[in-house]
């Protein structure tokens, strides 16, 4: 479920980043568009894209620490189950 949502998040930030108009006009100047795209071209789409963009970026962080914290509680309860299982040699030798 957290794999799939991190998925998502991730393929939505790309597209976001990638419609933003930067310094080269963003996606708009690659198809001739000369940057004269009107859903981002007004400062109230330049809010809306950026704001869209904090919301992934945050997603993306919160999804990032749920699957590290969760990758890290099965492989130290792994570590722990082979510790437990590890036979003591004896400290008497053989006569």
């Amino acid at each position: 479920m957290v794999v799939a949502l991190h998925f998502i998040v991730c393929i939505a930030l790309v597209a976001i980043v990638l419609l933003q108009a930067g310094k080269g006009g963003g996606m708009a100047g690659i198809f001739g568009g000369g940057g004269s795209d009107q859903i981002f071209s007004a400062p109230s789409g330049m809010a809306f894209i950026k704001k869209v963009t904090v919301v992934c970026a945050v997603l993306f962080m919160l999804t990032s620490l749920t699957l590290t914290l969760l990758s890290s509680r099965i492989s130290m309860a792994s570590v722990i189950n082979q510790i437990q299982n590890i036979p003591v040699a004896s400290s008497q030798q053989p006569k």
